[in-house]
Formats: C-alpha cells, sequence, structure tokens
C-alpha cells in the first residue's frame, strides 16, 4: 500500500491543506502510518493526539488514529483543544511524540497537522520523509492500542501555577477556535474580572475569522473593551498558539511590543539571557533588549525554526510578529497562547504601569503591515538571491538571516520569501512617514528590478 500527498499540503512547519482538494482522511491516515514509522524507528511506542475545532478535524483525527496504530504505536487521545494543550501532554504523559489534528490560523477550509517527537518539532525534511516513506509504502506493521487521558483540567492548572499576580479588568475573544473551553476555565482561576465573547467552539467561525494579527478581526474585542471600560484585551487564534492584545484605547500591540513588555521580567529574573525575535520584528524591540542587559538575536521565522534556536542558546523567550510567544522560563519552551496572556498579566503588574501606560511609552515609529505578495514557488527564493546580490554589490548594509533585512539612515526594510506560501514578505519601519515611503520605494525598486511589482496583496 503507497499513497501520494498533494505537494502543496507538504509545508514547512506543519501538513496544511484544503479539506476536500489537498487535504483528507486517507492522508491522515498515511500521515499516521509514516508518523508512526518515523516514532517506532526512533525507539519510541505512544503518541499523544489532539484536535481542534474545525468542522473536519473529527473524521481527520479518526483517520489519523487508525494509521497510527496500524503501524504499530499506542495512541493517547486527548480530545479538543488549542495546540499547546498536545505540546503539555506530550510534555507531561508517558509519551514519544504529539500530534495535533488542526487549521491554525487558516480559514474554515483548511485544516492540517502539527507534530512533535521527543520535545521537538517535526519539520523542514522531516516532513517531506513522511511523503519519501508514503510514496514506497515503507511503513512499520502493528496493532497499537488506543486510549484517552484527560488533561485539559492539569493543563489550565498548570498555566497558572506560577506567580499569577494582578487584579486587571479584561477582555478575552477566542475567536470561536479551540482555546475557547480552556480561556473560560482560565478566567476563573485568575484575579480580577474577566469578560469572554465568542467562546463557544464553533469550526464555521461565525464571528470573525480567528488570527489576532489582522487588525480588523480585533473589531469586536475593541468594541467590548471600549464598551466596560477595561484595562485591556486579549485574542487569540484558532488553535490558541498565537496571541494578539489592544489597550485600554483600543490601540493594537503587536507581538514585538508584546515581547518587550515579557521581557523585563524574564531579564530581572535571568540577568544577560538571550532573547530571540524574528526578522520582522521591530529595531525597537531589539533595542530594548540590550537596554535591560540582555543579549538581542534575530532569528528566522517560523515556529519551529525559533524552537530549535532557543534549545541552541538557552534562552528563556522568544517571539514572533506572528503572536506566537515561546517560554522556556518556567515554561516548557514551546508557544503557548494562554501562557502568554498569563505572563502578559503578571509583567504589566509587575512594570508598576497600565497596559496603555506602557503602550504610550512605545517609540512612535511608522510601520507597513505586514505585505504580502504572489510569486510563482520557483521563483520567491530566486528573486531574494537576487535582491541580496544587488545589495551587497552595492554595499548595503544588509542582514541575511532570512530573506534581505536592509537598515539605512531611515529605517530598515524587509523582503524575505514565506515558507508556507507561494508569496513574498515585505515590511519597512521608519522614523517618519517621508522615510517610511523612502524605504517603501527602495523594496519596489528591488522587486522591479527583478521583474516584478508588488501589485495587488494577498491575504494571510
Amino acid at each position: 500500500m503507497t499513497h501520494r500527498f498533494d505537494p502543496t499540503a507538504l509545508r514547512e512547519y506543519d501538513v496544511r491543506g484544503i479539506v476536500g482538494r489537498t487535504l483528507g482522511p486517507a492522508d491522515a491516515h498515511a500521515l499516521g502510518r509514516g508518523f508512526a514509522t518515523r516514532v517506532r524507528r526512533a525507539g519510541g511506542t505512544r503518541i499523544a493526539v489532539g484536535y481542534d475545532g474545525r468542522v473536519s478535524s473529527p473524521e481527520l483525527e479518526a483517520a489519523l488514529v487508525e494509521g497510527l496504530t496500524a503501524s504499530g504505536v499506542d495512541v493517547v487521545r486527548i480530545g479538543l483543544g488549542p495546540t499547546p494543550m498536545l505540546y503539555y501532554a506530550e510534555a507531561e504523559l508517558e509519551v514519544d511524540a504529539g500530534v495535533q489534528v488542526t487549521g491554525s490560523h487558516n480559514p474554515a477550509d483548511y485544516n492540517g497537522f502539527k507534530m512533535v517527537l521527543r520535545h521537538r518539532p517535526f519539520f523542514g525534511t522531516d516532513i517531506q520523509d513522511l511523503a519519501r516513506l508514503a510514496e514506497a509504502g515503507d511503513w512499520e506493521e502493528g496493532a497499537g492500542e488506543v486510549t484517552s487521558a484527560d488533561v485539559f483540567e492539569d493543563y489550565v492548572q498548570r498555566l497558572v501555577a506560577g506567580d499569577t499576580r494582578g487584579a486587571y479588568r479584561i477582555g478575552w475573544d477566542p475567536g470561536n477556535g479551540a482555546a475557547g473551553p480552556a480561556i473560560t476555565r482560565l478566567v476563573q482561576l485568575l484575579p480580577g474580572e474577566h469578560h469572554v465573547i465568542h467562546a463557544e467552539v464553533d469550526g464555521t467561525f461565525p464571528n470573525h475569522h480567528p488570527d489576532p494579527t489582522v487588525e480588523a478581526n480585533l473589531s469586536d474585542l475593541k468594541r467590548l473593551v471600549a464598551e466596560k471600560q477595561l484595562d485591556f484585551g486579549l485574542a487569540f487564534d484558532g488553535d490558541g498558539d498565537r496571541v494578539g492584545a489592544i489597550d485600554g484605547e483600543g490601540r493594537v500591540i503587536w507581538g514585538d511590543q508584546l515581547l518587550s513588555i515579557l521581557a523585563e521580567p524574564v531579564l530581572a529574573a535571568m540577568p544577560g539571557a538571550t532573547i530571540i525575535a524574528d526578522v520582522k520584528a521591530s529595531g525597537m524591540l531589539f533595542d530594548r533588549v540590550a537596554e535591560l542587559g540582555g543579549v538581542p538575536v534575530m532569528w528566522k521565522t517560523g515556529h519551529s525554526l525559533i524552537k530549535t534556536k532557543m534549545r541552541e542558546t538557552d534562552a528563556p523567550l522568544a517571539g514572533e510578529m506572528s503572536g506566537h510567544i515561546f517560554f522556556a522560563h518556567d515554561w516548557y519552551g514551546f508557544d503557548d497562547a494562554q501562557y502568554a496572556a498569563v505572563r502578559l498579566i503578571d509583567a504589566v503588574h509587575r512594570s508598576g504601569r497600565s497596559m496603555t501606560e506602557l503602550r504610550t511609552a512605545m517609540p512612535a515609529l511608522c510601520t507597513t503591515p505586514e505585505m504580502r505578495f504572489q510569486v510563482d514557488e520557483a521563483r520567491k527564493f530566486v528573486v531574494v538571491d537576487q535582491v541580496l546580490a544587488r545589495l551587497r554589490g552595492d554595499g548595503a548594509n544588509v542582514n541575511d538571516t532570512d530573506g534581505a533585512r536592509v537598515t539605512t539612515a531611515d529605517g530598515w526594510w524587509l523582503l524575505r520569501a514565506s515558507n508556507t506560501q507561494d508569496v513574498l514578505v515585505a515590511r519597512a519601519e521608519a522614523k517618519d512617514r517621508a522615510a517610511l515611503d523612502r524605504l517603501v520605494a527602495a523594496i519596489d525598486d528591488q522587486l522591479a528590478r527583478s521583474g516584478l511589482r508588488r501589485g495587488e496583496q494577498v491575504a494571510h
């Protein structure tokens, strides 16, 4: 028996596709066969499995479990919950690996799988290896057993096991995603006054798309905070591994700004520690980490890549513009929006200022949103290489950690190829509007010199 995956479903950090078109139960079964094979060949025998709130998730989870057991591993089902609950189960239960069925923050017709093996992300060439195993039918055989474990309450209790001080009036919006029940339970354990909206898990996402990095998706939360005059608001993506926030005035606090708040108590506890952020993060963040006595490290975008770099550098904290926040300080090193929310409440309290005051004190910079432009899959990395070659030839101040990040007297601009879509991603940050316009013009010029123009932006 062999199987061929749609190649577009095999992403850098996970497997993800449109259900019924590029992903279905047969793929889930084959992924189970391949992943179980890899786990067994690494000496493992048990795998935890969870799933998110999408309409297609139960069917895909059932097919996945059949595939896993057919290749001889035992499965521990933890049921519906956010992706970090699966990571927690993989860390705490006697298992060797974990799989979460999730479409993350993608539209309702998407779904996919995030995998972890022996507490480390399973990504890149590992995912491509699943395709090779499937095409060859190179799968282990067996008959694993299936049991269930209810980790929900243990997980939520672990979220508040640290020092959770600070009684605030907070709005919460899980966006009808898988984090809803966990947040509903979490706020019962926190001090303060809490107002939760869209907590019912509904895979059709009837209120808004569950992606807190798009400001339009925060409108309900902004309305809640304004109407009830709350201190701040917190929002979550579809599988609870990315957090967004607004202050008491409804201003968005982006991922790098959240990291600048979270870094202060971590560096107080661990002086001189490394703090990692991706190449899309503001220069303000790296300056702030250095000012606090930490070692700022700019790294590649992507949750699997960030987790790997954290292990290399013993970093207690890392984050991405996309709202993935990773704590190794008093936590497990994985990205958990619910835990980040608890630590954010504590960090605000420790600062002695309100969230609104913290947001107001941040440097006023002019930035573009993340701009994403369609480019043929075969060309996207070629274009970035061309841009890098020209910049080096011009003697530009360029960082090539992940694409091209160019620093000028005006600020900085970034052009990188997405690892998960056929798009180029651009961003710029400057001291004023005129400087920003010059930076964006520089991006346009480089694209034009490679025969492209920014054209229409594409959605996430």
